[in-house]
């Protein structure tokens, strides 16, 4: 599917709001209208993060530290223990988390997103599990083993195996921050924990449709030997032939060649897991360029080879990102969304970004604040999927356009982002201006038309104009713009 949208719900969160007085809602109590309408908002794939069986026991061990604790106090402020379940990226396996629901209610959902044209994406979180996984005890061969000597000097990095005392394992971790004291790294150069994953992802192609790799490069050779000199010296490893994810995503695809993979990844590794695989990864460098930095960045950073951008993942926000409104404001995010919706590749929301939610919560707790929905952000969202959820944005060829200078002294003309989407007689023109200030341009546009006079329609702001082809084609098209506001014009022809 070219150019696709995701829409990632915090499943154990959102659950509660079809709770009746009488029961705790579990999956087969959502409402079919909840899907059939995602489906005609134009979204494509359902992103339930975290649906898996979580360690309760662990939960008071790991999750009240002083800087979660303030975390939930600015998210939450009447959060109580009882509200805080546990991260759900530390799990116990790949077995559907009781509380949400059964394995058999998940595959009736899949089946009914699928009859809705909609595909299910769920977690799959290669790293690591649980500090406290029943596998630490089953399949200890799994996990990345230390010493005690590993342990003594440095305990938040290392920790004492639950079951058996005298062995020690590693935590999981990104390198460039603490430990997660709540997971157990699991020793990507250990051929049966590559295998052991391989068939869980394997195991998961009757489950969903793909999955949603949560920090996928860190299993990539070079970033895990890095990352675990010290340890992997110890046991004298040597770095394996492959990369784990080249074999485990053709193993995958021999099964479901439709199945797809979706990476979560940072530090420029986006193109080196496409190669290996992946389907789409993770554009962030997007999503920071679009809250502080200027139009003239954005507009470099979408020179990018073509096969890169039709495999990238645009977004505003998710469960690690601060909310849009909250970061940039509310003019300056509809400019911003108008940017992630009009692009080629993947097109990410977030549950609550189309209500205009301002509140991040950290994905220990298992309650959200009340928030009221903020119709403006809604209807604006209502209007942008409306429009890109026609052929033109999803099947039509896409070009980054160039903004001119509109008179010799106007230097405006650098604020203002524009590109063009063309589908066999429909051409769509998205110009933003990506500034706080009032800019002017000339866009030259071709419409490969016979006709003089041209009909052209703002879609966003319900506009007609009536413009002459040759002026189109030669100075260009004049455009003015206010601050972060944006067209979206239509041309049949």
């Amino acid at each position: 599917m070219v150019n696709p949208s995701l829409y990632e719900i915090n499943t154990r969160v959102w659950l509660r709001r079809f709770d009746t007085e009488t029961k705790t809602a579990t999956l087969s109590d959502v409402p079919l209208v909840y899907w059939t309408e995602l489906a005609q908002k134009g979204i494509n794939y359902i992103w339930l993060m975290g649906i898996w069986e979580p360690c309760r026991n662990s939960i008071k061990k790991y999750c009240f530290s002083k800087g979660l604790i303030n975390e939930y106090r600015l998210a939450l402020p009447d959060w109580k223990d009882e509200d805080v379940i546990g991260s759900p990226f530390a799990i116990n396996k790949y077995e559907v988390n009781g509380k949400i629901g059964s394995k058999s209610e998940l595959l009736d959902l899949k089946s009914t997103l699928n009859r809705l044209g909609l595909k299910l994406i769920l977690d799959f979180i290669p790293n690591h599990f649980n500090s406290e996984s029943v596998l630490l005890k089953t399949c200890p061969e799994l996990f990345l083993q230390a010493t005690e000597k590993h342990y003594k000097n440095d305990k938040s990095t290392y920790f004492r195996d639950p079951f058996d005392r005298d062995i020690y394992f590693a935590h999981g971790r990104d390198p460039y921050f603490p430990a997660w004291t709540d997971t157990a790294q699991v020793n990507y150069f250990n051929e049966a924990a590559r295998n052991f994953m391989t068939t869980s992802l394997v195991d998961l192609t009757a489950m969903c449709d793909g999955v949603r790799c949560d920090v996928a490069m860190l299993m990539l050779n070079d970033i895990f030997a890095a990352t675990w000199s010290d340890v992997l010296k110890f046991h004298n490893l040597d770095i394996p032939a492959n990369e784990f994810w080249d074999k485990a995503i053709d193993a995958v695809k021999q099964v479901d060649n439709d199945f797809i993979f979706i990476a979560e990844v940072y530090w420029d590794l986006e193109w080196r897991l496409q190669k290996l695989g992946f389907d789409f990864t993770y554009d962030k460098k997007l999503t920071d360029r679009l809250k502080v930095e200027n139009a003239h960045n954005i507009r470099e950073h979408l020179l990018a080879d073509y096969e890169y951008q039709n495999k990238s993942v645009r977004f505003l926000e998710n469960h690690d990102e601060d909310r849009i409104i909250h970061s940039v404001g509310n003019a300056k995010s509809k400019a911003a969304a108008v940017v992630t919706s009009t692009l080629k590749g993947m097109r990410f929301y977030h549950d609550g970004q189309f209500e205009g939610k301002r509140v991040k919560l950290p994905v220990q707790l298992g309650r959200e604040p009340h928030e009221e929905v903020n119709h403006g952000t809604l209807r604006f969202y209502e209007k942008l999927l409306n429009i890109t959820n026609s052929e033109v944005f999803i099947k039509g060829e896409w070009k980054l356009l160039q903004a001119l200078p509109s008179g010799q002294s106007d230097q405006s003309y650098k604020n203002i982002l524009a590109w063009e989407w063309s589908f066999e007689k429909t051409l769509c023109v998205v110009i933003v201006n990506y500034s706080d200030n009032i800019s002017y341009c000339r866009l030259r546009i071709n419409f490969h038309t016979d006709s003089k006079e041209l009909l052209i329609h703002d879609l966003l702001n319900d506009e007609t104009y009536n413009r002459s082809a040759d002026e189109l084609t030669s100075v260009g098209l004049f455009v003015k713009l206010a601050p972060y506001l944006s067209h979206i014009l239509e041309c049949n022809f």
